[in-house]
């Protein structure tokens, strides 16, 4: 996957409190969109994208490793997330993280990556989502 490009909104999220990171209860997830349906910077809720339908494939939920700061960075680690397919899986180019907890806004965007060209997955087969483990998802200077 190339770079994290991040939903402007995110920031003014960040701002008012819509996510709290750290917090247990604030659930990152993935969304899978196809190629015609590009996320852009400008879309602010889950609601804004055209996603791909979700059958046959595992769940979605992303495992926070850590969230911390250190000398005045903070850095939000991920753990990789590996998805399963059970049966034919519909076309998708972008994987975009949303927080699945917000409820005002609903399903606040935080970011997205292009896979480069559409991802198929037939029964069995799986997806790897390599997040960027030195760096981290987000790094906050």
């Amino acid at each position: 996957m190339v770079a994290y490009q991040k939903f402007n909104q995110f920031v003014e999220d960040l701002a008012h409190e819509v996510h709290d990171l750290a917090a247990p209860g604030d659930q990152l997830e993935i969304a899978l969109t196809p190629t015609a349906s590009a996320p852009v910077a400008a879309n602010s809720i889950l609601g804004d994208l055209t996603e791909t339908v979700y059958t046959n494939l595992s769940a979605r939920t992303i495992t926070k490793t850590s969230s911390a700061q250190t000398a005045g960075v903070y850095k939000l680690t991920l753990t990789d997330l590996v998805l399963t397919a059970t049966g034919a899986v519909a076309p998708f180019q972008y994987v975009v993280v949303f927080n699945q907890a917000t409820t005002s806004p609903l399903d606040a965007l935080l970011g997205f990556y292009n896979h480069g060209s559409s991802v198929t997955l037939a029964n069995g087969e799986t997806y790897t989502i390599d997040w960027d483990d030195s760096g981290g998802f987000i790094t906050i200077t």
